[in-house]
């Protein structure tokens, strides 16, 4: 077996299952599939395989994981979080018949710690720091929504789910770049309870500040402080933007992963 599928096998063994979801309010269980409710209404149906179900089987779970969903008058979006290494017949087809969108294809990156610890180069008047104050967490999730196209709505959404986070002390770390007293860049470091891994979610950057190596310096703050807590793998869901850099440094791409959303 090579690197690149015993890191695949190490991802689907120890982060497909309930240390996927530490931050969950509520999970329940259909079939193989995890129904997940996060604070700020957000739904999250995920799954460590789907045992070999048939394309009737798939469509049937797709109906009943929505109808969970549209029961609680609190969800207002839920993510279907999909691999392409999954044996799954029918289950985009399924999933566009019963409203969900797909969103933008992203990298499943995996790799050492280690690789990513390394000294990067600021550009002048540029700091990296961790987030914990309630006004650094609202303009953390203005800057993200800024440079995804989010609304304030969901943006505010972001911002109460990290809070509470943060209330519950569950290891999650915040990381910021910041100049002239502004938010460019950020992300945040979720260690893994009782797995090898640490990942590296939510990263994004101004466009004008992009391309400084100010992405990559915060991702390598984080990799160091993944290692303090002993983690030594890093995990990361990554965009056509991040995803150079971090092969760059050592990560590889062992899959991808689409998420398709369903809006109320």
């Amino acid at each position: 077996m090579d690197e690149r599928s015993r890191l695949l096998a190490s991802y689907d063994e120890q982060l497909r299952t309930e240390a996927e979801t530490p931050s969950a309010v509520k999970v329940t269980a259909l079939g193989p599939v995890r129904l997940v409710t996060f604070a700020g209404g957000r739904g999250f149906v995920t799954y460590q395989d789907l045992g070999g179900a048939d394309a009737g089987a798939i469509d049937r779970l797709v109906r009943a994981a929505l109808a969970h969903y549209r029961a609680d008058p609190e969800i207002g979006r839920v993510e279907w979080k999909t691999r392409a290494h999954d044996d799954a017949p029918g289950l985009h087809q399924s999933l566009l018949r019963h409203g969900f969108v797909p969103e933008e294809q992203e990298s499943i990156m995996i790799g050492p710690a280690q690789r990513l610890a390394v000294d990067v180069p600021l550009p002048d008047g540029v700091r990296l720091r961790r987030a914990a104050e309630e006004s650094d967490v609202r303009a953390m999730s203005a800057m993200s929504a800024q440079a995804f196209g989010d609304s304030a709505v969901e943006a505010e959404a972001m911002a109460t789910a990290l809070l509470v986070r943060l209330a519950r002390d569950d290891g999650m770390e915040l990381w910021v770049a910041e100049a002239a007293g502004h938010i460019v860049s950020a992300g945040r470091l979720e260690p893994v309870p009782g797995t090898d891994f640490a990942g590296i979610w939510g990263g994004v950057t101004l466009r004008e500040w992009r391309g400084r190596g100010i992405y990559r310096a915060l991702t390598a703050a984080r990799a160091r402080s993944a290692l303090r807590m002993g983690k030594t793998l890093i995990n990361s869901d990554s965009t056509e933007y991040s995803r150079p850099i971090l092969e760059r440094s050592g990560l590889l791409k062992v899959s991808t992963t689409t998420p398709y959303l369903w809006r109320r």
